[in-house]
């Protein structure tokens, strides 16, 4: 037996090795950036053309959908005729922001569009915006 010797000549490592966490972050990055754009919310409308500014958005505000039969959405969830009212006041209910954009078909007569509104506004939201394409695209 040697004098002075430990036993063993190996140290314990005290460093975390990160490289499979860093991979693992990499291929989920590449993950989301391919399926965000595919993302899309709320129904497909022909919108009508505007010349106004765009709107701040802060928060992920609700979207009401009217299409080109009459049909209403909240953000892709079709709602009965005359339920528009009673579920966006229980969604809001929880909500300290009550805010909702409205997107009509730009062939949804002008009184289904005012309907819509008033059933909105009837439900305690506070700020309504009106979706719309800018002018000069197609």
């Amino acid at each position: 037996m040697e004098i002075g010797h430990r036993g063993s000549d190996r140290q314990v490592m005290s460093q975390i090795n990160v490289t499979p966490f860093v991979d693992v972050m990499l291929v989920l990055l590449v993950i989301f950036m391919i399926t965000a754009p595919m993302m899309q919310q709320g129904m497909q409308v022909n919108l009508p053309k505007s010349e106004a500014k765009a709107m701040e958005i802060k928060d992920e505000p609700v979207i009401v959908t009217v299409d080109r039969s009459g049909k209403t959405f909240i953000e892709k969830a079709e709602v009965p005729q005359g339920q528009l009212k009673p579920k966006l006041a229980s969604l809001f209910a929880s909500r300290s922001k009550k805010e909702v954009f409205l997107k009509a078909d730009r062939d949804v007569p002008y009184g289904e569009v005012i309907r819509t509104m008033a059933e909105i506004k009837g439900a305690g939201v506070e700020r309504l915006g009106m979706l719309t394409e800018p002018a000069g695209s197609k």
